[in-house]
């Protein structure tokens, strides 16, 4: 990881192609998370009127 915390660009651009179903890339959605305001991205289309995270406080809100 880089000093600010993300990863390596090129690796984030290789994760968004191999994520997707078969061959086909999946679309990602720009989003602020509710809790942090930091931007992100979500393999979802997001529900207005529904908290929506970044990978952090998702693992904070997650319940076991």
């Amino acid at each position: 990881m880089f000093s600010n915390g993300n990863e390596h660009p090129k690796l984030e651009e290789v994760k968004k192609l191999s994520s997707g179903y078969g061959d086909r890339p999946r679309k990602m959605y720009k989003i602020t998370c509710s809790d942090c305001g930091k931007e992100a991205e979500v393999p979802f289309k997001p529900t207005e009127g529904r908290p929506v995270y970044c990978k952090e406080c998702f693992q904070k809100h997650r319940k076991y």
